[in-house]
Order: structure tokens, then sequence, then C-alpha cells
């Protein structure tokens, strides 16, 4: 452990910055949070990418969204192995123990996993084919997609259909876990997809019934 390091001093900055101003005003939601536990009505699931605003796209207080993020924000098929799974047991806790009301799935413009993805598909990037490559097995979540945009011409055009196609099949997914399944047909839980442009931070809603992205 000699090789874990102190936070770095602008890290540690900001936090001191924070304690000092920004938290005095909220010190009750923050004691009561610790006492009562959380209550979140949505589960985001959203890409690890530091560019994709949530707290600033819904404008939630603490304790109000449960976020799970990942690579391109898949939601990868139901595969009860026993084994490691992070975004499975992080949706099985949102829908049996929080209880929330919603699950969104965002994706957004310009996403490297998607963009990994195209290239791993298209044999340019070899390195994510290799059985070790943790990004190329988790991107082959979204290689039923990849067909399905394969004849799009302009690579732009091409980067943001997968992108939607990702949000579809990790919805489609979310459906094969049982207790998910359970929930949406109670109408315990509604799902939803959504996908933002970086550049001007507009949203796009999945409309399940046609299939098709429509502007916010």
């Amino acid at each position: 452990m000699h090789r874990v390091k102190s936070l770095p001093d602008y890290l540690l900055d900001r936090y001191k910055d924070w304690k000092t101003h920004e938290f005095p005003g909220n010190r009750d939601l923050f004691r009561r949070l610790a006492i009562q536990g959380q209550t979140p009505r949505a589960m985001v699931i959203a890409c690890c990418d530091s560019r994709v605003a949530i707290e600033a796209v819904f404008g939630q207080q603490v304790g109000e969204v449960f976020v799970h993020r990942n690579i391109a924000n898949l939601v990868p098929p139901c595969t009860p192995d026993g084994k490691h799974h992070g975004t499975a047991a992080a949706v099985e806790f949102a829908v049996k123990f929080l209880k929330v009301s919603h699950i969104i799935v965002m994706g957004h413009s310009n996403c490297g996993g998607v963009r990994g993805c195209l290239a791993m598909c298209a044999g340019e990037a070899p390195e994510f084919e290799q059985r070790e490559s943790f990004i190329g097995r988790w991107l082959d979540v979204l290689r039923p997609g990849v067909a399905r945009i394969a004849d799009i011409e302009v690579p732009e055009d091409r980067q943001t259909a997968l992108e939607k196609e990702g949000i579809e099949v990790s919805l489609a997914n979310l459906l094969g876990y049982p207790f998910v399944a359970k929930a949406v047909d109670a109408g315990q839980i509604t799902l939803h997809g959504l996908w933002t442009d970086l550049a001007e931070m507009d949203l796009e809603t999945f409309d399940g019934a046609v299939r098709h992205f429509v502007r916010g």
C-alpha cells in the first residue's frame, strides 16, 4: 500500500473551499441523509465520461438520484453466474432495496466507449479483441447494435446512431432481469432512454412505441 498517495493538493483545496462555503448551508440535509438513509426516486445509468453533467442536467439535490456510471452507459444481459457484475448489482439494489420508480439510461454525444466499439468491430482496435481486455469484453455488450447501423456512411452519423443503439440495447437488457421485468409489469417502475448533445446540452428521449428518439 506504500504506492497509494495522498490526494492531490488541488482536490484538497477544492474540498476545503466547499466545506467552508457550501456545506454550512446544507448541513441539515447531509445530517438527515446520514441518519435516515437514501430514498431516491430514480436511478440513472450513465457513462463514466467526466463531461456528462448529470447533476446539472436534472438539478437534483444530494440523495435524490441513484447514479451508476460505466463505460458507454451499458447494461449487460442478465447473467446470474456467480461472478462479479457491478452494473447488475447496482440495478438489483435500486429495484429491490431502494424501490426506485424510474430507471433512466442516459447516453451522450462523442462517446469514447462507443467510438472504441466501432473501431473494434472494424478491426481497427485489435487490442480490444484480446481476451484479457476489460474494455473490449465490456464493449461486446454493444455489438448487437453495430450491425443495425452498418449502412450509415457518414462517420459522425454512425457514431451518433450507435450511441442511441446502445441505449436501446441497454433498455432491452434491463427487461431481461426478472426482477426488473416484474416491477415494470406491475407498474412499479418505468424505463426511460435519454441521449444528450454535450455541446448544446439538448436532450432527446426514446419513444419505445415507435423506437425513435425525439427532442425533449
